[in-house]
């Protein structure tokens, strides 16, 4: 999950007409929005932003057309990757303000890009009026990135308890906690398929001795890499886990279609190494790969509405700032 701010250099310009996609709306306007997802009725959604006084993200909520946003988190510290509960009444969400009230400072960018898994990142349950009602994870080191199966009720996440980044699972009450990846490397961002049989996610696993080094010496300080990252598919459990990209990119943010036989997710494979990010959609075992968005810039975090009707985005398009992005929400057409 997590807000990739730092590839958000370039302003939108010069867009083609994305496949799958007609009458977008932008939902936001100003500042940096992203990682929205819905509510199970539709018609809210929740997202992190980082606007006016605040230093670093923080949960909002919105109406489905962008109408009464507001703030849903504490505004101390640092929250990443919310997403509401079954009950449509709570969320799910990361936040270090327990460690802290201030935000966490940022990687050392002379290091290459980073991303800080920082230790003081918790899970919490809060209601839609912001009251936190219950800490799902109190285990030293970083929990965070949750998202949520509606058919089992089950919640997905990342967290170091094992000593790795690795994936969990347990029931929206914290309890019955199970790991479900064990390879020694970052695995992430990870959501169900919507009849929850099965997982997706992003995962930087080092192949050589120097990548291992490097992964190791990195975690050791609370950093990760995120410019290697394939896709990876299992069921829900965490068996028959297999790759389905193979770019050697940063390929993230995936998410099912509604009928559960393909993956949208954003990379940047056209230009690798890139800042550059762009929606992409491909089957389950890798083939048949298209490009959905030509915006240029950055776009990512997509997401499809319950009746599979839209999906919500984040992106550089249209942006007038360097450090820009928001949420936009299109019409899907199969």
């Amino acid at each position: 999950m997590r807000t990739l701010l730092f590839f958000v250099m370039v302003v939108g310009a010069g867009a083609q007409e994305p496949k799958h996609l007609r009458n977008i709306q932008q939902l936001t306007k100003g500042g940096q929005n992203a990682e929205a997802y819905w509510s199970p009725d539709g018609k809210k959604l929740v997202f992190q932003s980082t606007r006016e006084k605040l230093e670093c993200d923080q949960i909002f909520t919105m109406n489905a057309d962008g109408s009464d946003q507001k703030m849903v988190s504490t505004g101390k510290g640092r929250t990443t990757c919310a997403y509401f509960l079954k009950d449509n009444k709570h969320l799910v969400y990361g936040s270090t303000h327990e460690a802290g009230p201030g935000c966490p400072p940022p990687p050392d960018r002379s290091k290459g890009y980073l991303w800080g898994v920082f230790p003081g990142y918790e899970l919490f349950v809060a209601d839609l009026d912001g009251k936190i009602v219950k800490k799902l994870t109190n285990m030293p080191g970083y929990d965070a990135e949750a998202t949520v199966n509606y058919k089992t009720n089950r919640l997905i996440y990342t967290s170091m308890e094992s000593g790795d980044l690795d994936l969990w699972s347990m029931k929206p009450d914290g309890s019955n906690k199970k790991q479900l990846t064990k390879t020694r490397g970052y695995d992430g961002g990870a959501v169900f398929s919507r009849d929850g049989k099965k997982i997706v996610w992003r995962a930087n696993h080092p192949t050589t001795p120097e990548g291992m080094a490097r992964y190791d010496a990195l975690l050791k300080e609370n950093l990760t890499a995120p410019m290697k990252m394939e896709l990876w598919v299992s069921d829900a459990d965490g068996r028959n886990a297999r790759q389905i990209t193979k770019n050697n990119c940063a390929n993230f943010a995936p998410t099912f279609t509604p009928d559960g036989k393909k993956i949208v997710f954003s990379s940047n494979q056209h230009k690798c190494d890139g800042r550059d990010f762009e929606l992409y959609m491909v089957n389950l075992d890798g083939t048949g790969q298209e490009q959905i968005t030509n915006f240029g810039g950055f776009s990512s975090f997509p997401e499809f509405s319950p009746d599979g009707k839209r999906l919500v985005f984040s992106s550089s398009w249209k942006t007038t700032s360097r450090f820009e992005f928001n949420i936009f929400v299109g019409e899907w057409v199969p």
